[in-house]
């Protein structure tokens, strides 16, 4: 029990800073502006630039001015940060749901909960949770990322797998096959992408935070994790999965050369490895997540962002017009599917044409059907913490430890553990 032992932070501490913009924006002033009004917009994913033309085409009292900045983890969210300390910051800008609760402790976000509190009910619900914290909300999400496992379908039939695995014992099986059939040959990979393990957590009923009335809970080595760890160290230990960075060139050669033959990973991914391995085209296929129990499916969640409102703002009702326009206009959402391979948040934008449109990479697949499914099988109460650009960097650390034998799964978590609670300790919260 020791090592599960609940361990906790002060809320109020983390979210004190915005006491001061909570009824109001920032700028002191209810409702819109008399005229005309131009929203500042900060993004980076493919496809935004579109949407924003057409938003102006059709807009003609709020006109939105983009910049592409560099995504959030290559010095995006550094950027938007030091934007705001220096007050210069845009209205509006892109913040995974993982990074949100970092800035709102960074007193980086304007309350927006009055401005958005109208829309609640046309999103997936925990993603329109997520995009707030404490009871405060200060944006409205754009996307969700579902799970589902990508796989080379001619090369499993090759090796006698006639379907994707449905289980995760499936999945071990499979891969014992696979490698026993050619030494050079895996079903996949383990990677270090700190947000791809939280999603396998996160199926697995983990619950790293939450709060406690005016205290964050922490639990990084919850048992559902453990139990996460234990699989993959175990795959990892007979040498049954590949070892290599996620996104590293080596991964795209090997997946190139059939040697790597699948992914688990969120809808977001499909496009990214459509593009890089061109050469495979027509063999691949997306099948669900292998679940633990056949009999209570669970999917994990890898991303999503929301657009927030970033303190300073001074359109706080017309930024977040734009915001629920983008994630819910049919054309927007269409525009988002094809170029940036989103999954919409939006209720509405589950019947989206451009969701049924077969994929030729995938031999003609309608994959995004599969996210749909996994997307209802997705727990809604998983939560991020305040810090987590420490905890991320801590856990990638330890998973490329993990995987190249340094270390092990169940130390870099205890390591991640320590670490996260040592940074709420710095930004003085009470950690215990």
């Amino acid at each position: 029990m020791k090592n599960r032992a609940l361990r906790t932070a002060t809320l109020a501490v983390a979210i004190a800073s915005l006491a001061g913009t909570a009824a109001c924006g920032s700028d002191g002033s209810t409702g819109r502006a008399a005229g005309p009004v131009t929203i500042e917009f900060w993004g980076w994913a493919p496809g935004y630039e579109k949407s924003v033309e057409l938003f102006n085409s059709t807009h003609p009292d709020v006109k939105v001015s983009y910049s592409k900045i560099s995504p959030g983890a290559k010095g995006g969210y550094t950027k938007l940060l030091s934007a705001v300390k220096a007050g210069n910051a845009p209205c509006l800008a892109s913040v995974g749901f993982e990074t949100l609760p970092t800035f709102a402790a960074a007193g980086a976000l304007q309350d927006a909960t009055a401005e958005t509190a109208p829309y609640a009910k046309e999103y997936v619900p925990w993603a329109f949770a997520q995009s707030g914290v404490a009871g405060h909300t200060y944006g409205l999400p754009v996307d969700i990322a579902p799970m589902a496992l990508i796989y080379r379908k001619d090369l499993f039939a090759k090796y006698g797998i006639q379907q994707a695995p449905t289980t995760w014992a499936e999945y071990a099986a499979d891969a014992a096959t696979i490698h026993a059939a050619d030494p050079n040959a895996y079903i996949g990979y383990f990677g270090n992408d700190a947000y791809n393990f939280a999603g396998l957590a996160w199926q697995a009923g983990a619950k790293w935070f939450g709060t406690s009335g005016d205290k964050w809970t922490v639990d990084l080595d919850d048992p559902a994790t453990k139990k996460v760890t234990a699989f993959w160290q175990d795959l990892i230990d007979r040498k049954l999965v590949k070892v290599v960075p996620s996104f590293d060139t080596a991964l795209y050669k090997g997946m190139g050369e059939g040697t790597v033959l699948s992914d688990v990973n969120a809808v977001w991914d499909t496009p990214i490895l459509a593009d890089s391995v061109k050469q495979t085209a027509g063999n691949w296929a997306v099948a669900p997540m292998p679940v633990w129990d056949a009999a209570t499916p669970a999917a994990g969640n890898a991303g999503g962002t929301p657009n927030v409102v970033l303190k300073g703002c001074k359109h706080t009702e017309e930024a977040v017009e734009f915001a629920h326009w983008f994630g819910t206009d049919p054309a927007g959402t269409a525009n988002l599917i094809k170029e940036t391979g989103i999954y919409p948040a939006a209720l509405a934008g589950l019947d989206n044409p451009a969701l049924a449109e077969p994929n030729p990479f995938y031999g003609g697949q309608r994959i995004f059907d599969v996210f749909k499914d996994s997307a209802t099988h997705v727990d809604p109460g998983f939560q991020w913490g305040p810090v987590m650009t420490k905890t991320s960097g801590a856990l990638a650390d330890g998973l490329g430890k993990a995987g190249t034998g340094s270390t092990t799964l169940d130390a870099a978590l205890a390591d991640t553990q320590a670490q996260t609670l040592a940074e709420m300790k710095t930004q003085g919260m009470d950690a215990r």
